[in-house]
């Protein structure tokens, strides 16, 4: 089965947490603080795989937890770090935070990676603690919680060139020809559900890869059809060749069937249309094709809307009419063509300038709102990842916790607001009382 989308979570492992000790030997008085740090949690990393094909095996394994690090140990022994959890993905997958829609990567070359996931560090121990005023602190951190998030991942193939064109245009049967793909062909719409590929191999040595993609319809990029689901595989392909029944069999105008499809591909991205475009006019070898292809070459002539006019080949899958000559040009023109753009790392390069240009503000490290209870709740990213590094078994760190929120200014905050001397104060599930 052919899966190009699928959403996942991914969780890195939380860092191990600092430890609190002391060195208890023979012959060392008051040996010290002894408490080692904890070991960095893994964190989760997207690696390029070129043996896959599809995110096929993403439809029922969705969820990916990396190991949390040890925690610190007696004797300033350090916890072991977690080992980062690798996932396989296809060549041409694009990563999507899907909460944000911010693109984080487009993963294109072979063992290419992105740490979409990292892995949070691990609590220092109390050896890191000792001061001149405290030499013997019970004082450490909890590790950092690592980041956890939800990904979209598509999947655009990676192919030089792209068959386009109505469905039962004689895409499917053409790239059966010229390569060894085997897809499937009938005398019905719609018989290609998912993009093919095959690799054209030339007598001269060159060779290059076939998308076979599904057939668009007019209104595909609305989401008729098939077609909104593929256009996307167009997008990495070097060189588009247009397919055309000249047969008239469908009982269609060829000549509107290839402006419609333009203005679909148009419609999707304007920049498809820039791409170097081969119109083929298949199924030659059908009785009308040959009357059908001069008017449609005399229409081609007299639209001024085109802004340059494409060149026309006749060929026939059945009989090899004109495939050698198709073949060799269309090679001839990959060589002369750079590789475009996607969408994908458009966007990408767009947020790399705003994030640029964009001047850094810094964010407040915590909100107060008051619940219906009558409880002052604090909250906040940076706030609520301190607390979760405290180690709330030791008064020593809930005193360093209390004068970290003074630092920040909550004690001012909700003098300012009105709190009153026993108030309760409340973080996620902790609850305190406030002092003046």
């Amino acid at each position: 089965m052919f899966v190009d989308q699928v959403k996942i979570q991914v969780k890195a492992g939380k860092g191990g947490d600092g430890a609190v000790a002391f060195r208890r030997e023979k012959y060392v008085p008051n040996g010290g603080p002894a408490g080692g740090d904890g070991g960095k949690g893994g964190s989760v990393i997207l690696k390029v795989d070129e043996g896959l094909r599809t995110l096929m095996d993403f439809r029922y394994h969705r969820i990916f937890k990396a190991k949390p690090g040890q925690n610190g140990m007696i004797k300033g022994m350090y916890g072991r770090g977690a080992k980062d959890l690798y996932i396989s993905v296809p060549q041409g997958t694009t990563v999507i935070d899907n909460e944000t829609g911010e693109i984080l990567g487009d993963l294109v070359e072979n063992g290419e990676e992105l740490v979409v996931a990292k892995g949070g560090r691990g609590g220092r121990g109390n050896i890191h603690f000792a001061s001149a005023k405290n030499p013997a602190p019970e004082i450490a951190e909890n590790g950092e919680p690592g980041i956890e998030r939800e990904l979209k991942l598509e999947l655009k193939v990676l192919a030089d060139v792209g068959l386009v064109g109505f469905p039962s245009v004689g895409k499917s049967t053409l790239l059966s020809v010229v390569t060894s793909a085997k897809p499937k062909i009938a005398d019905y719409h719609f018989t290609t559900l998912v993009p093919n590929l095959g690799m054209v191999r030339l007598d001269d040595g060159q060779d290059f890869v076939m998308a076979d993609l599904p057939g668009l319809i007019e209104g595909a990029s609305q989401g008729v059809g098939l077609g909104i689901q593929f256009l996307r595989h167009v997008e990495r392909t070097r060189v588009i060749l247009h397919l055309v029944d000249m047969s008239g069999t469908e009982g269609r105008d060829p000549f509107e069937d290839y402006l419609k499809i333009n203005a679909e591909l148009e419609k999707y991205d304007p920049e498809l249309l820039k791409r170097p475009q081969i119109v083929v006019a298949s199924k030659m070898d059908m009785p009308d094709a040959e009357k059908n292809l001069a008017e449609f070459k005399e229409k081609l002539a007299k639209d001024k809307t085109l802004p340059t006019l494409p060149e026309v080949l006749p060929i026939s899958s059945m009989t090899h009419q004109g495939l050698d000559e198709l073949l060799h040009k269309t090679a001839a023109l990959l060589e002369q063509t750079p590789a475009f753009e996607t969408m994908a790392e458009k966007q990408q390069k767009e947020q790399e300038k705003l994030y640029e240009f964009t001047p850094e503000t810094e964010e407040k490290a915590f909100t107060l709102t008051r619940a219906a209870d009558a409880t002052w709740v604090l909250s906040g990213e940076k706030l609520e990842k301190l607390f979760k590094m405290t180690n709330l078994d030791h008064e020593e760190s809930m005193m360093r916790f209390a004068r970290q929120l003074r630092g920040m200014g909550v004690d001012e905050e909700l003098r300012s607001r009105g709190a009153q001397n026993g108030d309760l104060v409340r973080i996620g599930n902790f609850t305190f009382e406030f002092v003046e």
